[in-house]
């Protein structure tokens, strides 16, 4: 697609959400975030019906990075309302993080539906700061539709190393950016700044694999995938695990 079509029409649509951006300036935006999580819980029953065989194959090998007395410690960052619970092996301790306070609520109704897991805590930290986590503390770090969202991919990456045990997996499901020929293409980079206010920060047209190549993890297991029946805006994903 022409290069100059889709910067003209981006800034069509950057016009248009100026209301948004002052609103985001103003501080009024902060009420969106209060009524994301609700939105998001909602969400998360279609996508999860959607893509539960693509999670079922994503976490189906987690188990093997337990220890030897069978115990396994698992942060998840960007938890949400727990979509990923339902997904995690019997017995495994959850440490859930999330930047948005409002999302608990959604997160203990979510523990609740799935008692097969423990949880030790829930704390508000961003992905790039998690310094309440101790080094080398977590056997497996799962990252799910979060990287679009935060400030800085490589600095997320590099906490996920930090806080890894020698051996420990990082497992990531992500919505990327399109095939620079397909219209996909065209219609993430125009819509991607209306996106942004809709997805509480969500921007749709980063190269996260990249980022995860270039992260300096010892393994990586990583395939591009079209997720099946989601916004064509949000179709192409990647998904896979890492090893430390």
């Amino acid at each position: 697609m022409g290069s100059c079509l889709i910067k003209s029409c981006r800034f069509i649509c950057l016009i248009l959400t100026l209301p948004l951006h002052l609103m985001e300036i103003t501080g009024l935006y902060g009420m969106y975030k209060r009524l994301f999580p609700l939105l998001a819980y909602n969400i998360t029953f279609s996508y999860n019906d959607k893509m539960h065989k693509t999670k079922r194959d994503l976490f189906r090998n987690v188990g093997k990075f337990a220890n030897p007395d069978g115990t396994l410690r698992l942060l998840e960052i960007g938890c949400g309302s727990g979509a990923n619970f339902r997904f995690y092996p019997y017995g495994c301790t959850v440490i859930c993080t999330d930047p948005n306070p409002h999302f608990e609520k959604y997160l203990r109704m979510s523990m609740e539906a799935n008692k097969h897991l423990t949880y030790e805590t829930f704390m508000v930290v961003s992905g790039e700061d998690m310094e309440k986590v101790e080094n080398g503390s977590v056997d497996v770090v799962v990252c799910t539709l979060v990287l679009c969202s935060v400030r800085n991919v490589q600095e997320v990456l590099q906490e996920v190393r930090r806080i890894l045990k020698p051996g420990g997996a990082f497992y990531f499901l992500e919505h990327v950016e399109s095939d620079p020929s397909s219209w996909t293409f065209f219609f993430q980079h125009v819509f991607e700044p209306l996106w942004y206010y809709l997805g509480d920060g969500c921007m749709i047209t980063k190269k996260t694999w990249r980022d995860i190549e270039a992260a300096g993890f010892s393994e990586l297991h990583l395939k591009h995938i079209e997720a099946p029946k989601v916004s064509r805006m949000i179709r192409p994903h990647i998904m896979g695990y890492s090893i430390k």
